[in-house]
């Protein structure tokens, strides 16, 4: 309650401020009525005290040190009965009182201390009634409006009416979740203070006031505290005066309700979010029987039956610091929490389903507006680019190639899988891998080099058994000059600078030491093979002999 207030109620009608008008809306949380000498020492910020001064009769310029003592711990006002004992208040305490604007009061003598006192408390206690009353009301309809169903739309709404000013709700990552009005800027605006991680500043007060340099809007923001391990909050569009009491109990009720609204609303998210996981997981990994079952499931989570679309997989880099299964598996949540709000800024209709610490997204695209590097990696890298800021750690993506029909999309899942395996080999992260067919070459690489040996071995076994290594080696290249040109004997001879004859000759030599027709299709199949196989093996060697 202010002292301007208080000093209007019949009880103060004799009593007159001779100093201090300027502190005269300062609060009065407590009133007391003293006289010991020590009475400094028991008075707390925003106490009035009144007294008959009965202590300083006998040194009337200790009146000064005490309006310095409680001027110091910041008190509201001092109102002495100076006719009763002191005879008159002091000029020189009169004069710093009005300098320092510390309401000084003076108590007529027939006016009783005690009455003073009980009016006073009276006063206070009927306010801070009404002001609880009205809290309760708040607290009651803003309850109803959630057991009714309107929803946190519908509250927010009519706080912003209540209290005349726009609302925006943020969730727990600063991302926008309700406003009771349409201003994109603001999404944006607070999108970079999340990113510079604003949040983490205004967490720990009950509510912050700033403003923003290139607009001056004012905000005052309050911390909704839920099951998460970061607040919501709520952002009032202007600002919250610290002594509007009955507009703070106001906002502090909406806050309340708020708080376990968002929380019943998570827990119907995590069952969505499970049945949603759960059909991808059983789809993925074949467990539906009849295609229309798929159809019909996966209608439920926007999945087309036709359409082109993709399939993108993230995975969190492993970072050089150790983490437990349990701090690892919450910030994934965490992460792929924020991932989900950010699936409506895609440049496409999505959709995001989770597998153990795999987010996939399904992307929806057209041949006309399919344009990866304009699009789709753009946005990709900005995720990237927010985890680093905001939550210092870092996403990797393997992309698919476009798939038309839903029945196709266990394909796509694991091209994009392959992809993500094929760039985690590189050791750069993070990175955005594509997915593209693997050729014979790269396929025969990543079959272990001692396999490879022992099938180079048994097609060419009879060659070694050779005793003239020229003659054999003259014999192979022959052979591999002839399946280069397609079995073209003339074209063989003529890229060997040899008789078409001595060709046709060392053919001869090569099928009776195979013992195979070099007209068997399997034949030369299985050869062409061994001399793709021969390179490898020549690259490894090489290998070897550089790390040596």
């Amino acid at each position: 309650m202010k002292l301007a207030e208080i000093l209007q109620k019949p009880a103060f009608k004799e009593v007159q401020v001779i100093a201090g008008h300027k502190g005269l809306n300062k609060d009065i949380k407590h009133i007391t009525m003293m006289d010991a000498p020590d009475i400094v020492d028991f008075l707390n910020p925003n106490d009035l005290l009144v007294t008959t001064a009965y202590h300083l009769k006998d040194n009337p310029g200790v009146l000064l040190s005490l309006i310095k003592s409680m001027h110091k711990r910041d008190c509201t006002a001092l109102g002495i009965k100076s006719k009763r004992f002191l005879g008159h208040i002091p000029q020189e305490a009169i004069q710093f009182a009005d300098e320092i604007g510390f309401p000084l009061l003076e108590i007529p003598l027939e006016t009783s201390l005690g009455e003073i006192v009980n009016a006073s408390l009276n006063y206070m206690l009927s306010q801070r009634t009404a002001e609880l009353t009205t809290a309760f009301e708040t607290h009651r309809k803003f309850t109803q409006h959630i057991l009714k169903g309107k929803g946190i739309k519908r509250l927010i709404d009519d706080l912003s009416q209540m209290i005349n000013k726009p609302i925006v709700l943020l969730d727990a990552h600063f991302q926008l979740h309700t406003s009771s009005h349409n201003r994109t800027s603001i999404d944006n605006f607070f999108s970079s203070l999340h990113a510079k991680g604003f949040e983490f500043l205004l967490a720990n007060a009950p509510y912050s006031c700033f403003s923003s340099r290139n607009t001056e809007e004012v905000f005052t923001i309050f911390p909704i505290y839920t099951h998460m391990r970061k607040p919501a909050f709520l952002v009032v569009l202007g600002e919250i005066p610290m002594k509007d009491h009955s507009l703070l109990l106001t906002i502090e009720q909406a806050t309340n309700v708020l708080s376990f609204e968002l929380m019943r609303e998570n827990t119907v998210k995590q069952y969505t979010r499970r049945a949603r996981n759960d059909f991808f997981a059983h789809f993925m990994e074949g467990k539906f029987s009849f295609a229309e079952e798929i159809e019909s499931r996966a209608k439920e989570f926007f999945l087309k039956k036709e359409q082109a679309s993709i399939a993108i997989i993230g995975k969190l880099d492993s970072g050089d610091q150790y983490k437990s299964f349990t701090q690892h598996s919450v910030e994934v949540d965490y992460v792929y929490e924020f991932i989900e709000t950010e699936i409506k800024k895609a440049p496409f209709a999505s959709q995001l389903f989770l597998i153990q610490d795999h987010c996939i997204i399904i992307m929806e695209v057209t041949h006309s507006s399919y344009e990866l590097d304009k699009t789709i990696l753009p946005y990709l890298q900005n995720i990237q680019t927010y985890l680093a800021n905001t939550f210092k750690t870092s996403i990797s993506f393997g992309i698919s190639n476009v798939y038309q029909r839903l029945l196709n999309l266990p394909n796509a899942y694991q091209e994009a899988l392959s992809a993500l395996h094929t760039g985690q080999l590189s050791g750069n992260t993070p990175f955005i891998q594509i997915h593209r067919p693997k050729d014979a070459f790269e396929m025969l690489r990543i079959i272990p080099t001692k396999d490879l040996q022992e099938f180079y071995d048994h097609i060419f076994h009879s060659f070694s058994n050779s005793h003239q290594q020229e003659e054999e080696q003259i014999l192979l290249h022959t052979l591999s000059v002839y399946l280069e040109t397609h079995c073209q004997i003339s074209e063989t001879a003529k890229r060997l600078y040899v008789h078409r004859n001595t060709v046709i000759y060392r053919l001869e030599k090569c099928e009776d030491l195979l013992g195979k027709s070099l007209k068997d299709p399997e034949t030369t199949f299985h050869l062409r093979f061994a001399f793709r196989i021969k390179s490898i093996l020549k690259m490894n060697e090489r290998k070897k002999q550089i790390q040596i």
